[in-house]
């Protein structure tokens, strides 16, 4: 045991002893033990926290942090006194049987630590630590690994051909084939080695693709940032406790031992932890200005939105359930979520709204049409034969939004596979086994925690197919798109401005906007940046908010009543169940845009007036025969514009209580006379 300084070995065996990695080691021992087997490797797990470490001896942690692979054997030596000491497996023979894995908590935060793939020249030969960030964007399936072996001499005289002397452990990088082959020969005589396959040690392995976060900017189709940058993935290797740990479309800090050979790491995982938001200084002003009417900051927040792209008070309907939609973005299981889908005949407007919009996120992601919305199965490339899946656009934007484009423009079974998420938000990916090397075909099912975004070419979809002609009132063809699709959607809205008549605004920006890109046009550009948005968008949507019992009782009145007056003798109700889930996002969404933490009656009043204008669109008008613009009648122009607005509401809010009162006599709900 003279290979490494005896101050070396004690510091370890102290390090161990305050930690409590000594007392987790000794029960490891005891499993062992337990079991009677014997194995050709017995694998601990040692955690190590750098700084301690360092703190009580320099050297040590510096040998740890730069050379992990020989620090390694510093803590086998060490183990394997103490399993010989204290007679903690009676079934291991030699040293050479123990194989420590280091796995650091943390590195320290310096720029030599950070893997990067363009830093020039790059010691892919280093064999230390890195730690590394980015978007796990494939998976493999988990296969299986040999992490030790025991090979015995072919020549019988040779005293290597009985025990545990010849014993092959699995390293950082290396290839199944640097462990196991049938050319090893003896270190003491020369004679061939065999392998005794009763003592060989699986391991699982998954490998999985990750990328920089960097490329969530690439894929929002529009950026303010005009620097050009490769984006290039790289290989993890993930192994045994570490397998099946991560979670495709999700985003981790790796710490790990980049390997030449196959350009991978063995990886160490841990969440990111985000960081705080804030409000603007400029939107706390405007929250205070508006403070007496509960309708009124959201109207000017959607008013003035997107000033950069679309002149103020244009599009005020569309902007405020883009808003929504921002805000009820998150990445939590079982979230509230707000798709839409949009009727227009004015796309190149609408997309660059669209476009623009998804930049306030830092998941919003533009699908491109020559690739799948949702993950799918290719062969490994790294030689193993095994299937990988492969992350999408939908599962990339996971806790933000997916902007899908015309949905005229998909096929049939694309859109039927789009109504399935939408309904279920999960995705099941087939793996045939014969195919990918497997005894049995496997099914994997992926969670889709996004929402969705779409138009429909109003002028381009009537030319392909004849119109029908028995519409209801306030009734819009949607025909080209199958029905449950449309339903699946939570809001269809229909944008206010058909092509034949752009506003003069519109194109007035339009026209200055292609002279001059970077023009502000607008005071309201100045005073409410896109930065301001982006950083209330991600305060706003990190709000806990919960229903009111007064809002609870206008969104169950509403729904109930709508689902009696909303029927036909064939099909019954025409108001689908998810329709109750759309109104409470909705109201919600609307309570967390206005920095509310509680839903109130005024919140669910915006709620039930875009969806009952979304039903109106779907099916035409009903019972409560709202106006076809129902949460802006008229533009905004000025305080006088907003009173008018809020009594205007007020008189919504009053019909909405009669139309309850009429078709859901059982809701009771309190009436203010006044």
């Amino acid at each position: 045991h003279g290979r490494f300084p005896g101050k070396m070995k004690e510091v370890v065996l102290v390090y161990l002893d305050r930690s409590g990695g000594l007392q987790k080691f000794v029960h490891d021992c005891k499993k062992y033990n337990d079991s009677k087997q014997s194995y050709a490797v017995y694998r601990f797990i040692i955690s190590i926290n750098p700084s301690d470490i360092a703190e009580l001896d320099a050297t040590l942690g510096n040998y740890i942090l730069h050379n992990p692979l020989q620090a390694a054997q510093i803590f086998q030596s060490v183990c394997f006194v103490a399993i010989k000491t204290l007679s903690l497996i009676e079934q291991l023979q030699t040293e050479a049987q123990i194989s420590i894995l280091l796995k650091p908590t943390h590195l320290p935060p310096l720029p030599s630590y950070v893997l990067s793939l363009s830093a020039n020249p790059f010691n892919y030969t280093s064999q230390r630590f890195y730690m590394s960030e980015g978007i796990v964007i494939a998976m493999g399936t988990v296969t299986k690994y040999t992490q030790g072996a025991r090979f015995l001499c072919t020549e019988e005289t040779c005293p290597f051909s009985e025990g545990f002397r010849c014993i092959r452990v699995h390293c950082p990088g290396a290839t199944e084939s640097a462990t196991v082959r049938t050319d090893f020969v003896c270190s003491l005589c020369s004679s061939p080695l065999q392998e005794d396959m009763k003592f060989r040690v699986l391991g699982d392995k998954q490998v999985v693709e990750m990328i920089d976060a960097k490329i969530l900017n690439a894929l929002k189709g529009y950026s303010t940032d005009k620097s050009h940058f490769r984006i290039q993935a790289f290989t993890l290797f993930l192994r045994d406790e570490l397998a099946n740990k991560m979670t495709i479309g999700n985003h981790y800090r790796i710490i790990g031992i980049p390997a030449c050979v196959q350009n991978g790491l063995q990886a160490t995982a841990c969440i990111e932890v985000n960081s705080p938001s804030f409000v603007s200084e400029n939107f706390k002003y405007l929250l205070s200005l508006t403070s007496s009417s509960r309708w009124r900051f959201t109207a000017v927040l959607a008013n003035i939105f997107a000033s950069q792209v679309v002149p103020p008070g244009t599009y005020n309907t569309l902007k405020l359930t883009i808003l929504l939609s921002l805000v009820q973005t998150c990445e939590k299981e079982n979230a509230d979520y707000l798709d839409l889908l949009i009727m227009t005949s004015d796309t190149l407007v609408i997309d660059r709204l669209l476009n623009y919009s998804l930049c306030l996120l830092p998941r919003g992601i533009r699908h491109p049409p020559s690739s799948d919305i949702f993950p799918s199965v290719s062969k490994d490339k790294h030689g193993t034969g095994s299937a990988s899946i492969q992350a999408c656009s939908a599962v990339l934007a996971k806790g933000g939004i997916c902007y899908i484009g015309d949905l005229s423009s998909y096929k049939k079974d694309k859109l039927e596979l789009l109504q399935s998420v939408l309904e279920s938000r999960t995705t099941t990916v087939f793996i045939p086994g014969k195919k990918y090397g497997e005894e049995a075909d496997q099914q994997v099912t992926i969670s889709v925690q996004t929402n969705f975004w779409s138009f429909v070419d109003v002028d381009s979809s009537s030319k392909k197919h004849i119109q029908k002609e028995n519409f209801l009132i306030g009734q819009m063809d949607v025909s080209l798109i199958p029905v449950n699709l449309v339903d699946s959607f939570g809001l269809l809205i229909y944008n206010e401005f058909p092509s034949c008549r752009l506003s003069s605004p519109v194109v007035h920006q339009i026209l200055k906007k292609a002279i001059n890109p970077e023009a502000m046009l607008y005071k309201a550009s100045h005073q409410f940046r896109t930065q301001d948005y982006e950083e209330f968008i991600l305060f706003a949507r990190n709000l806990h908010v919960e229903l009111s019992s007064e809002a609870e009782s206008l969104i169950q009145g509403y729904y109930l009543g709508s689902r009696r007056v909303r029927r036909d003798s064939i099909h019954g109700s025409t108001l689908s169940a998810s329709a109750l889930k759309v109104l409470i996002s909705l109201a919600k969404a609307h309570a967390k845009l206005s920095l509310r933490q509680r839903v109130l009656e005024e919140d669910a009043v915006i709620a039930i007036l875009l969806l009952e204008s979304s039903l109106t669109l779907k099916h035409g008008t009903s019972a409560l025969c709202v106006a076809p613009n129902p949460v802006f009648p008229f533009d905004l122009s000025d305080e006088s514009s907003l009173q008018q607005r809020d009594i205007y509401l007020m008189q919504c809010h009053h019909q909405l209580l009669k139309f309850i009162a009429a078709y859901s006599p059982g809701i009771h709900i309190n009436t203010n006379e006044e």
